[in-house]
This record gives C-alpha cells, structure tokens and sequence, in this order.
C-alpha cells in the first residue's frame, strides 16, 4: 500500500519518565472476567525535560485484571500536580507479561491548564517494568507519537 502525499512515518518523542508505586492491593478471585487486583498507589512522579509532576491526592489506582488465559489487563487513573500547581488528570490502559514483567501502555492527559493544553492533545506510548519486590512499575521513558 502506497502512503498518501505528506506523509511521514511515525516518530517517538521523549516526554518524561515515570515511577508509580503501589501502597495497597485488593484482590478478587474468581470472577467471570478472571482475577482483579486493584493496586492503590501511594505515589507517583513524573519527571522530564517536557513535563513533571506529582500525584497529587490518594483517588489513584491500578485495576489490573488477568483473565483465564493469562493475559493481564492494566487500567490505571490517577491526578498529578505540577511544581506550579497545575492538575493534570492522567488514565491509561495496557498489558502486562507477568513472565516478564514488562508493562506496555498509552497514556493520555486531560487538563484545562493554559500551559498545558496541548497534553490534551497528544497521546503517548510506554513500556515500563514491574518490581513486584518494591510493588511499583518505573517507565524509563513515556514517548509522545508524532
């Protein structure tokens, strides 16, 4: 298939690097979905030359789900504050390995800060591992696609 005129290939830009930690979990066994855990986290940073913030509040977890044939499910919600004061609402879905540990997902950003509309507008991949030692996912780098 031959791309259309002014096309060009798909670009990863670096936006930041990421660290969620879990404080708490809640497990379901057995449901007709497989099994749920939900991780409340306790803290999240974001940090990068582009932008940075904190979580701001405890309204913040994971709802992981593994279903039969053993394919994690990720469903993460939390809200960030910027040094500035700025809340950035962040959600993102994805998978995974638990053999690995490896964590895929595309998160996207909802927020009215004038300086910070154009979150709005992008959406971003990552992959990240899980320590499940430490019980948090460190995203070396969150890539905005252009």
């Amino acid at each position: 298939m031959q791309s259309p005129d002014g096309y060009t290939a798909l670009e990863l830009v670096p936006l930041c690097s990421a660290k969620i930690l879990v404080s708490g979990t809640h497990m379901l066994e057995g449901t007709p979905q497989g099994n749920l855990m939900i991780g409340e986290i306790g803290d999240s940073i974001w940090e990068g030359e582009r932008f940075s913030a904190r979580q701001k509040g405890a309204a913040a977890a994971d709802w992981l789900n593994v279903t039969p044939d053993g394919t994690a499910h990720v469903d993460v919600r939390l809200t960030l504050e910027t040094a500035e004061g700025g809340l950035v609402f962040v959600e993102y879905t994805g998978r995974t390995n638990l053999e690995t540990g490896y964590a895929y997902s595309c998160p996207t950003f909802r927020t009215g800060v004038s300086d910070l509309l154009w979150l709005n507008r992008i959406q971003t991949v990552a992959k990240g591992i899980f320590d499940p030692d430490e019980m948090s996912v460190t995203y070396p780098e969150i890539y905005e696609l252009r």
